[in-house]
């Protein structure tokens, strides 16, 4: 076993005679230092008796327009002996909910005439207190020699300005943060005296799920130095991609109604909320829920573009199954990130919107503490050498691959043909002639997948034979549909769908056992109900679906007319998903305009007539399961 230990300059310096007066080596004390066992830092230090001190850190915008610079608060946890010349590393997360939410009405989902907004007036009602009790598993890495550091996005908790979805203030805000510990930006107590990071190595990593997991992708699109790492567990590369898809206004899973403006409205928690209504009032006006059209409020969101930027590695995460940041965003970033020759590593599990801590506890602590010790403090570990890619391919077994997608899948081109009468179609070659059905808004697409056999007025369905073999779908799907439309609905919408009966996990719930990391403390904190899956034997699983606005064909800046009746191609991708169809199992493709819990709803009647023959979709497959 190799044990090593970070020692400040100082220490060193006393201990080998080079200070006057110093003691000899022999009697010198041992001065606190970072323990390293097996690659790992060791918990040497005490969470409980762990300095606390609150910050407000200077940034460079004003955006509550009070005529003095934005304050963002941050709440500091370190090892005591950082006050007794102890040099840390640090791990932020930046998050606008240490103060709780709002409840902001969401916008109609049913279209009448064009796509309205729901009125909203900033909240009258005292904020909730803020409380720092989630920050970043802090009692697990402040025992382990780093400072965890909470820090309110603006507009939220104790922070001045004005939320803006992770505007360019927001960034600007935690880029002053990482500044400030490398002692190129100041911050205040609350008496206005000046706090230097004197206890800080200048070493930052920013670390969070979701929205925390978003602001460190967005704060390293800036090259700030100082920030070694990003630890993005179900982030956002682009904001465009989880409110729009090709030009259309697609919702998250189970927030139908919810955009841009919406976040913010939610976690505006600060004193004096009213301050930031014209703020938020010009997000809703930018963000174009009208058209759905890319513009330069979405573009300074894009996060994935300014990869090409960042100087920090990237260990990342995300859901197979979550329909709230879905895969298509750790695609996004993951392509991004392949083009660089940064660090970067992946995980992708079964579950939903979850935290890895939940489904791979003592294992994903232990590659965080490998990790973090790699990035920022240098240990010479394995983290590295380990393969860039763990996937869940079932509730509790992982395997690991070299890269994502598969290196093994290769595109394979399926047609569209007609089924026998009163039978959906079948998917493999190319059919002749046309099929059509009529839009049905407020039929969801599991009601319309249900009976693949038959033929529906509503969609159409082409499936597949029975696979010989097990099958492996790995990367992005792509469908070509040569078509004519005549309503009110602007949408085309795909489905991709696994036929056959099965017992498949079907959510992800707690149980009354708890699990606990990190110290032992008086409180409940680093404990957590154990969570496991729950299973369901189906008939079927949507296994990924795409949309897009047909107005958007040309591009996504903007509209092309479209002439009833006139046939026009359309193209668009899928979410990207890593899933295995088993052998006996059939391989469906749905076609429908509206995809009811996603796109909005115009009014039922929209005339879809397809061309089969110019008309296909490109699976990402391979045979290989394990490649």
């Amino acid at each position: 076993m190799r044990l090593t230990r970070f020692v400040p300059v100082a220490a060193v310096a006393a201990a080998s005679g080079l200070v006057a007066g110093a003691l000899p080596a022999a009697a010198a004390p041992e001065r606190p230092h970072v323990t390293v066992k097996d690659g790992r830092t060791q918990p040497t230090f005490s969470f409980q008796d762990a300095i606390r001190q609150q910050v407000y850190v200077e940034t460079d915008v004003d955006s509550d327009n009070d005529g003095k610079k934005d304050r963002v608060a941050v709440f500091v946890t370190r090892p005591k002996e950082t006050d007794g010349g102890l040099k840390v590393a640090s791990i932020i997360e930046g998050s606008p909910y240490y103060a709780g939410l709002q409840d902001p009405p969401y916008h109609p989902a049913d279209v009448t005439d064009y796509p309205r907004l729901s009125p909203w007036t900033p909240p009258t009602e005292p904020p909730a207190p803020t409380s720092y009790a989630r920050m970043y598993y802090d009692n697990y890495f402040v025992s382990r020699g780093y400072a965890v550091l909470a820090a309110d996005t603006l507009g939220t908790g104790n922070s001045d300005g004005c939320p803006t979805a992770i505007g360019p203030n927001e960034v600007n805000g935690m880029k002053k943060v990482i500044l400030w510990l490398t002692g190129k930006a100041k911050a205040y107590d609350a008496s206005g005296n000046e706090i230097k990071a004197g206890w800080s190595t200048g070493n930052v990593a920013m670390a969070g799920k979701s929205y925390d997991g978003t602001l460190p992708l967005a704060t390293a699109g800036t090259g700030v130095a100082g920030l070694k790492t990003v630890v993005s567990v179900s982030g956002v590369a682009n904001w465009y991609d989880y409110y729009r898809a090709n030009g259309g206004v697609v919702a998250p899973d189970g927030y139908e109604g919810e955009d841009l403006d919406l976040h913010a409205k939610a976690v505006l928690s600060r004193k004096n909320p009213q301050v930031c209504a014209p703020e938020i009032h010009d997000i809703e006006k930018k963000m174009d829920r009208v058209t759905g059209d890319y513009n330069a409020t979405w573009d300074v969101r894009n996060f994935s573009k300014k990869v090409k930027d960042f100087k920090a590695s990237v260990f990342m995460t995300g859901g197979l199954a979550d329909w709230n940041v879905k895969p298509s965003e750790m695609s996004l970033l993951w392509n991004s990130l392949r083009k660089t020759d940064l660090n970067r590593k992946l995980w992708l599990h079964q579950a939903a919107h979850d935290d890895p801590l939940d489904v791979r506890q003592t294992a994903w602590l232990d590659a965080l503490n490998l990790w973090f010790a790699h990035e920022l403090y240098g240990v010479k570990n394995d983290i590295m050498r380990q393969p860039k890619v763990d996937i869940e391919r079932t509730p509790g077994t992982w395997e690991t691959y070299r890269e994502w997608p598969s290196p093994s899948a290769r595109p394979v081109s399926l047609g569209f043909a007609t089924g026998a009468d009163g039978a959906s179609g079948v998917l493999g070659k190319h059919g002749k002639g046309k099929a059509g059905f009529v839009d049905a808004p407020a039929r969801t697409a599991e009601d319309l997948v249900t009976d693949e056999a038959k033929a529906d007025p509503n969609r159409l369905l082409y499936v597949t034979p029975a696979l010989k073999q097990p099958v492996k779908f790995s990367g992005t799907a792509n469908i070509k549909v040569r078509a004519s439309v005549d309503g009110r609905s602007p949408y085309l919408s795909a489905v991709l769908v696994d036929y056959g009966t099965d017992t498949r996990p079907s959510g992800f719930a707690s149980t009354q056992d708890r699990w606990c990391y990190g110290d032992s403390i008086p409180t409940d904190q680093g404990c957590r109900a154990v969570r496991k899956y729950s299973f369901a034997t189906t008939p079927y699983k949507i296994v990924t679906r795409g949309w897009t606005d047909i107005r958007n064909r040309k591009s996504i800046w903007y509209q092309s007319p479209v002439t009833p009746g006139k046939s026009y191609d359309f193209s668009w991708n899928l979410v990207p998903e890593d899933y295995v169809f088993k052998a006996g199992h059939r391989i469906g493709v749905m076609i429908v305009a509206t995809d009811h819990a996603y796109t909005l709803r115009y009014p039922a009647g929209t005339k879809v007539q397809v061309n089969l023959g110019q008309s296909d979709i490109t699976l990402p497959l391979t045979s290989n399961i394990t490649g």
